[in-house]
Order: C-alpha cells, then sequence, then structure tokens
C-alpha cells in the first residue's frame, strides 16, 4: 500500500513538474502583465531594466521548477534567481520594489495552481509554493546585503582615492565624477582639515566622520592617511566652528584647518596648507584646537614651507613696504626694542605717541596688532623673508 502511494505521489510530482516547464514562458509573462498593471514604478522604468526584471521572474519560476522536482536537495536560490540579472539592478530597484515583484509572481503561479498541478495534487504544490516564498525572500534579503556590502566597500576605496588624489595635488575633472558618485554636492565653499587620526578601527573612523557630518548638514569626504585623518568639508560658513562640530572624531594632537577655497578643484591649495601645518604645529604647542593654517604661517615658513614665505611676504611685508619706509623702520625697531613704545621712541627720535600711531598703522595695513605677541612673532618672520627676498632680488 506504502509503496503503491509513494509511486503515485512520484508521478503526480513528475506530472505537475512537466506542466510547471511547459508553462514557465506563460507564467513570466502573466507576471510582468501584472506587474505593469498593478506596479507605477514598474511602468516608469527604462525597458531594458523592464527586460531584466521579467528575466528574474522566469529565472524565478524556473528555479522553483527544480526545486520542486527534488524537495530534499539543498539548493542556492540567489544564484538561481537572481544570477541572471546584472548587479547594476540592485541599484535601480529598492529592495521593497524587488519584494514586490517577488510576491507579484507568487501571486500569479498561486492562481494557477488547478491547472498547473496533477489532479490531486494542488494542496501540495500550494504548500510547497508556501515554502518557495520563504526561501526566496531570504534569498532576495541576501543578495541585497551583499550588494550593500560590495557597494560600500567600492565608495570607501573610491573615497580614499579622491582624498589621496587632492593631497597629492593631483585634482582633474576626474575627482569631480567621483566625489559626485560618493554624494559630494556643488558647495560654494570647501576646505580640508588634518589632524591624527584616532586609535580605532579605519571604516569605523570615516564612518563617525559622516554621521557628523550629516548631523551638521555639510558635504564631507574622508580618509585615514597613515596616522593622519584628513576631512573635506563643503558648505562650512564659519571653518572653525565647522571642524568643532567634528573634533571629537579625531585623536589627540592638532587639527588644522585649511583656507576656504571654492571648489573641489582649489581643494589641492587647502590641503597643502592643512598638511604643511599640521607638520609645523609642534612648533607652536599652546596653539588652539582647531586653529586655522594661516595662523600657523611663521611656523610653516621657518620649517621651509615656501608657500608660508611666500604669502608672509607679499601679504605682509611687500604692504608695510608700499605704505612707507617709516612703518617698516618703526616696527623693526620696535620688535628690536622687545616691544617697549618708550624704547622705541628714543632710538627713532620722535615721540612715544607717534610710535603708536604708527603701529596702528601696521595694524591697518597688515591686519596684526604689533603689540600682541603672537602678532609680533609674525610680523617679525616677515620683515626677515621679506629682507632675505629683497637682498636675493626676488622683489
Amino acid at each position: 500500500m506504502t509503496s503503491r502511494s509513494s509511486g503515485s505521489d512520484a508521478t503526480k510530482r513528475a506530472a505537475t513538474v512537466r506542466r510547471l516547464e511547459k508553462s514557465a514562458g506563460t507564467l513570466a509573462g502573466a507576471a510582468a502583465a501584472r506587474m505593469d498593471e498593478t506596479l507605477p514604478w514598474y511602468r516608469n522604468m527604462p525597458a531594458d531594466n523592464r527586460s531584466w526584471i521579467g528575466l528574474v521572474a522566469q529565472a524565478g519560476i524556473a528555479a522553483f521548477t527544480e526545486w520542486f522536482r527534488h524537495p530534499e536537495a539543498p539548493y542556492a536560490v540567489s544564484a538561481d534567481v537572481f544570477g541572471t540579472a546584472p548587479r547594476e539592478l540592485t541599484r535601480a530597484i529598492t529592495l521593497p520594489q524587488t519584494v514586490e515583484l517577488v510576491r507579484v509572481t507568487i501571486e500569479v503561479v498561486e492562481a494557477q495552481i488547478d491547472e498547473l498541478a496533477a489532479p490531486g495534487y494542488q494542496q501540495v504544490l500550494r504548500e510547497a509554493l508556501l515554502l518557495y516564498s520563504r526561501e526566496i525572500a531570504f534569498a532576495t534579503a541576501q543578495v541585497y546585503a551583499h550588494a550593500a556590502e560590495a557597494r560600500g566597500a567600492w565608495d570607501a576605496r573610491l573615497e580614499a582615492l579622491v582624498v589621496h588624489s587632492l593631497l597629492r595635488g593631483e585634482a582633474d575633472e576626474g575627482i569631480l565624477s567621483r566625489a559626485a558618485a560618493l554624494g559630494w554636492g556643488s558647495p560654494e565653499s570647501v576646505m580640508v582639515v588634518v589632524g591624527n587620526a584616532p586609535d580605532a578601527d579605519t571604516q569605523a573612523v570615516v564612518d563617525s566622520i559622516h554621521r557628523a557630518s550629516r548631523h551638521a548638514r555639510l558635504n564631507v569626504l574622508t580618509g585615514v592617511q597613515g596616522d593622519r585623518l584628513v576631512v573635506i568639508l563643503g558648505g562650512a560658513d564659519d571653518p572653525l566652528r565647522a571642524t568643532r562640530t567634528l573634533i571629537g572624531q579625531f585623536g589627540p594632537g592638532p587639527v588644522v584647518v585649511g583656507p576656504t577655497v571654492p571648489d573641489l578643484l582649489a581643494a589641492v591649495r587647502s590641503a597643502q596648507s592643512a598638511t604643511a601645518g599640521h607638520r609645523a604645529c609642534a612648533a607652536w604647542p599652546d596653539a588652539p584646537r582647531p586653529v586655522l593654517a594661516d595662523d600657523l604661517l611663521p611656523e610653516r615658513a621657518l620649517a621651509g614651507d615656501e608657500e608660508a614665505r611666500r604669502q608672509l611676504v607679499e601679504e605682509i611685508y611687500i604692504p608695510l613696504h608700499g605704505a612707507g619706509s617709516a612703518l617698516l623702520e618703526t616696527l623693526s625697531v620696535y620688535l628690536e626694542q622687545a616691544s617697549s613704545l618708550e624704547g622705541a621712541a628714543r632710538m627713532l627720535f620722535v615721540h612715544p605717541n607717534t610710535v603708536r600711531y604708527r603701529l596702528r598703522r601696521v595694524m591697518d595695513v597688515t591686519g596684526l596688532v604689533p603689540t600682541e605677541a603672537r602678532s609680533a612673532f609674525t610680523l617679525q618672520v616677515s620683515l626677515i623673508l621679506g629682507r632675505l627676498a629683497a637682498a636675493e632680488g626676488v622683489l
């Protein structure tokens, strides 16, 4: 009795499999028609994507048929079903949309169970379809999880490449397209921040920077370069305030903010200034955190940064020289006399008020206050570099 029952079951299963195989194309077409009828997002897709989705539906029906033929054998549902479609399809349709197309396909097959199953085998086929729908749901989630993981790894490499290119001064139009692929917009201002990398997993550091920047509503590209953490910020109105929102993501030590530039291509200059400032910051142990790279011009110049030397000469020495020899002479004597008004006045044979007036003029021309120690140091280095340049015939 058992043998006859088992043989009858095998006969019915084989007959059902043949009906499924014969109806595969019709079922796939019916599933596509149902999607077009009930899923607006499917109707609005390009024809090539709709074609790939149709192939996925057909592959799903074929995989179910094979799975039903040998229910005891394990099958890699994701490979059977989703292996027919290009990887880019996971970017074209979302996970909820994929769930919808799977649901529609299952419903189309389920509606045809009476015709597809051998007589008396409808319930077996219905239960098998229910079990298979659960398996394919797990497979769908796995496919999207793997796609997200692969996309995350690719994005991380692409972001590191953009940061590396800027640090090497290799900015070109290719950087713009790569940055756009990472979600970089078109901010009106860009700056580069350099600090020590924290003692943590690199990807965790990058993720924390992205979270903090999203909260501050800033464009960001970031990467860990050796022991340095480099952050490219876009859309910040106040460089120091924007950097303070990220300061907790850096390791101990100086955090240097490069000058603001108009776009990503110009960010090479900001990156070079921030990097030079980070190297030179050891010479100013009491520097604020964060600190502007331009506030480190004297230390950068002493460390051999030619751009810092050029800035000090062009932005401080030359304007002072153009304002008249009296200002240069007064400033030089004042600094040599240990910032003593009376001492400078005696050396110049003028009234102390004249020295005060000329020092105010120095402040008007340079933006630096000679009576403040930090400004006086910057002015002193600028005078030295300017005289050297003049002696070498550069000016």
